[in-house]
């Protein structure tokens, strides 16, 4: 069976320095047509850090969208320009925790929400972790965390970890045995 729509116009409703949304129609596999709103989003990473003893090192910050300070890994946008996932990992991490990897294992790819969303978030494990000075930036407040790895499982299991990417490279660090 097909299942690929076919874009029959494109109307940009708004553009932003990290995502646009516009309207697209479509024509679908049975020749009829539809409207399909997109996101376009300019991507990002997420770094599960995981010390010599099996801890994981989370950041805790306020998400907007959602009012409220949750538990997260590492991450950010690639917003700076052409620029290589693994790169911006290495990055994101040492602004947010101050730790450098002396490896970064990757953990795929995901797509957060398919529906209507664009973004892929890169995911890597950060291991033979080196302490050093975070360096934020201007507008971002956040606090690392450092908990085993079972607890990080079990704040999942209890629904108080909520983020997909953080629970996705839970799972995927497990599936690696990259958890002792």
């Amino acid at each position: 069976m097909e299942f690929t729509e076919k874009t029959l116009t494109q109307e940009y409703k708004f553009k932003g320095k990290i995502m646009s949304a516009r309207v697209d129609d479509v024509e679908l596999p049975n020749g009829r047509t539809a409207y399909r709103e997109v996101c376009e989003h300019v991507g990002g990473v997420g770094i599960l850090p995981i010390d010599a003893q099996g801890n994981v090192v989370l950041v805790r910050q306020f998400r907007y969208p959602y009012g409220e300070v949750i538990y997260e890994i590492p991450a950010g946008k690639m917003d700076h320009g052409p620029e290589d996932a693994e790169a911006c990992g290495v990055r994101e991490l040492r602004e947010e925790t101050g730790f450098t990897a002396g490896r970064m294992v990757p953990l795929g790819e995901i797509y957060p929400s398919p529906g209507f969303l664009t973004e892929v978030v890169y995911l890597y494990a950060a291991l033979d972790l080196v302490p050093g000075p975070s360096q934020p930036d201007e507008d971002e407040f956040v606090e690392h965390v450092t908990m085993p790895f079972a607890e990080l499982e079990k704040r999942i299991m209890d629904n108080e970890i909520k983020d997909g990417k953080t629970v996705v490279a839970a799972y995927r660090a497990r599936l690696k045995g990259l958890i002792g």
